[in-house]
């Protein structure tokens, strides 16, 4: 911590001093108010007392977005592992899942869709019609709890309009790529509303099989429908009923023997799925002091992801061996969410407090059936969980301008699970967690916050028939995040600035690990992932994001991540003692930055950057990712009823990893551990048209 406090002092002063100094760009543009809409209450962000990141989807004038995984870079301190066609596995401030060979999946960093639970299969987040995303950093211990143990993502897509609109939009650029989307909306009634979403994407991927002579064995296809209508019969009652289904048939070809994008795998893999979930709100005022809010979300998966274990055709060496991997799942998620909140009249304590207290109700079922080359037969398992957790949350006045909330939730996780290897287990874990916030508005308008906030995670257990039986379970993890935050806007409300200085202490942490062991009989080695508990973690750091109008013509962004983590008192599956090492996946710096300039009348130029330091792909073996700089522009036109623009991304066609591995797996070499990377998108370009009917 100490280490950090000159730059947070830094910080300040350079957002204070930009603040105060003279300026006279009279013209320029007033910053838009932005609202987070994952909180128990719709609150501006720059009054939410936590460090939340929004990446603003609608009139974006970068490149095309298909996913998730092309907005994390955006943001302080969030990184995101691939090992498949697309990055499902999300990391923030150094916390979260990293691969899916372990069953079952426990998730870190909760995923919400239009309000349903997609945490642990993030191949779902596509963001055509999306509005905005917003990540939250640290424990949502009172807000979510058991899935949010470093944060959530929250992605909200577009109501429906009170008057008619219709777009269509197309784009297509290098590797074959193309899409199509249109959206209607508007109102049915006066108290009626729709809206219509659909979207179709593909492209070829960017390997190239030498062996099958094909270019699209690693390729994307992409579907994505959803509808929603919003009803309002009286003042008091508002239903938000959301239906959407997303196709994902994507393949999975992207390793290779030689660590560059030309494989020659003679069985490719895939990665599928295909989501359908619903979600329904509603939301009535009771009486003119409460409200009464309730959720239901649920969500059907079948996903399928497999591979060619061996990377190379059959017959590639004479050492050679030949074998495939296949996981499918079906996943279907329950949620119930029911609360209540205090309206103005409704406040409590000599009406200087509001109250939030709910229910929470979460079932899900996963099925899978494991499918690899040398086990007899069929590998399956089933897995149920029911969480169940009350939770309640207090925000006072202390005066005009201190404000303390108490929030506390409560949670019962209930597992219970059954393989065909004869392996049984039924873990039940009693978790609490929560915060405690203290705001402060400065005589400026800014904010100030400091928060003591605590999550958790629940225990489980390991699979892997072969494990040794103290391999197998693991007990859950808690988390004391240590927060201290300033916001606010200056210059007319042409600047924002939000900072946040951390530090987060882990309790008992689940740490994914592995080992390999060889297989009896066979020229081949089988690879285990598995998880245990490290004694003790640390990660700190600081999150900075500025936003600057210099006038009518410039916009200037920066967001900026430090972050330092570490082991204590912690051995790995391998024997090796960790203590003082960086955890996995915790880059020591991301930035984002750049601007957008109006060069005339309807013409404007986006030019931005991205960056990360290196950091460790596993906590099992050293193999490192290379630090990097991604630099993306765009060169658009806005007309009447139309747009259009040119996009480039990784223009400098630099190499960059999103996953990466250490085993034997090279004939050539004897079979010789070495590290092995997945690498990231290469240059790419295209064209986007848009037009309003």
């Amino acid at each position: 911590m100490n280490r950090m406090m000159p730059l947070f002092l830094f910080a300040i002063e350079a957002i204070t001093t930009t603040a105060l100094a003279e300026q006279s760009s009279d013209n320029a543009s007033i910053i838009e108010e932005i609202v987070v809409t994952s909180e128990f209450r719709d609150v501006s962000l720059m009054k939410s007392a936590g460090s939340i990141s929004i990446v603003s989807l609608n009139n974006l004038k970068s490149g095309t977005i298909n996913h998730l995984e092309e907005v994390l870079g955006w943001t302080p301190n969030v990184n995101f592992a691939s090992g498949a066609s697309r990055a499902r596995f999300i990391q923030i401030r150094g916390i979260g899942e990293r691969g899916q060979f372990s069953e079952p999946l426990n998730s870190s960093v909760g995923l919400i869709l239009d309000g349903v639970d997609m945490s642990g299969i993030g191949t779902v987040a596509t963001l055509f019609d999306v509005a905005q995303v917003e990540i939250l950093r640290g424990p949502q211990g009172t807000l979510y709890g058991a899935n949010a143990l470093a944060g959530l993502i929250n992605v909200v897509s577009n109501d429906p309009t009170r008057v008619f609109t219709a777009r269509l939009n197309m784009d297509a650029g290098d590797h074959d790529a193309f899409g199509m989307g249109a959206v209607v909306s508007g109102p049915i009634s006066d108290t009626l509303g729709y809206r219509l979403a659909i979207r179709k994407y593909r492209d070829d991927g960017f390997t190239d099989n030498k062996f099958l002579n094909r270019d699209d064995t690693n390729n994307h296809d992409e579907l994505t429908v959803r509808g929603k209508l919003e009803w309002s019969p009286d003042d008091n009652t508002t239903w938000s009923f959301t239906l959407g289904k997303v196709d994902v048939d994507n393949g999975y070809d992207a390793c290779s023997l030689d660590n560059n994008r030309n494989t020659a795998s003679d069985e490719p893999g895939d990665d599928k799925q295909d989501s359908t979930f619903a979600s329904v709100k509603l939301s009535r005022n009771l009486a003119s002091g409460l409200t009464f809010e309730g959720l239901i979300g649920y969500a059907d998966s079948e996903i399928d992801y497999g591979y060619d274990e061996d990377w190379v055709f059959d017959g590639f060496h004479p050492w050679g061996y030949s074998s495939t991997d296949r996981y499918q799942r079906d996943r279907t998620t329950r949620t119930l969410d029911m609360r209540l909140l205090s309206g103005e009249s409704g406040r409590i304590f000599s009406g200087s407090t509001d109250w939030v207290a709910g229910i929470y109700v979460l079932e899900q079922d996963v099925d899978l059936r494991r499918q690899y080359t040398f086990n007899l037969e069929d590998f399956t398992s089933a897995f149920n969980i029911k969480r169940h957790a009350v939770y309640a949350q207090l925000t006072t006045s202390l005066n005009h301008r201190l404000r303390m909330t108490l929030g506390l939730r409560a949670e019962r996780h209930r597992a219970h699970y059954r393989d065909s290897s004869a392996v049984r287990s039924d873990p039940t874990d009693s978790m609490t967690g929560g915060r405690v916030v203290l705001e402060w508005d400065l005589a400026n308008g800014a904010l100030f916050y400091a928060s003591a906030t605590r999550g958790y995670k629940a225990g489980g257990f390991n699979t892997s028939g072969t494990l040794d039986p103290d391999l197998r379970e693991f007990d859950p993890e808690t988390l004391w995040n240590f927060e201290a935050g300033l916001k606010g806007l200056w210059l007319d409300d042409r600047l924002s600035g939000r900072l946040a200085l951390f530090s987060m202490q882990r309790k008992e942490m689940q740490v994914t690990t592995s080992i390999e062991r060889v297989i009896p009989g066979e020229n081949a080695v089988e690879f285990i992932a598995f998880i245990g508990n490290a004694a003790e973690g640390s990660n700190t750091g600081l999150e900075l994001e500025v936003l600057m109008s210099v006038n009518t013509q410039l916009d200037l962004f920066a967001s900026f991540g430090l972050l330092h983590t570490e082991f204590d008192d912690y051995t790995n599956g391998s024997g090796d003692k960790l203590d003082g090492r960086d955890q996995a996946h915790a880059p020591k710096y991301q930035f984002h930055l750049g601007g957008e300039y109006v060069l005339a009348s309807g013409w404007y130029l986006r030019v931005e950057v991205e960056g990360k330091d290196d950091y460790f792909f596993s906590d099992s073996h050293d193999v490192r990712s290379d630090s990097f700089e991604l630099i993306n522009a765009s060169l658009g036109y806005v007309g009447d009823g139309w747009q259009a623009k040119l996009w480039g991304r990784n223009l400098a066609n630099e190499d960059y990893f999103v996953r990466g591995f250490f085993f034997g797996n090279d004939p050539r070499d004897g079979y010789t551990a070495r590290g092995y990377t997945q690498l990231g998108d290469p240059r790419r370009y295209g064209l986007s048209l848009s037009f309003e009917l």
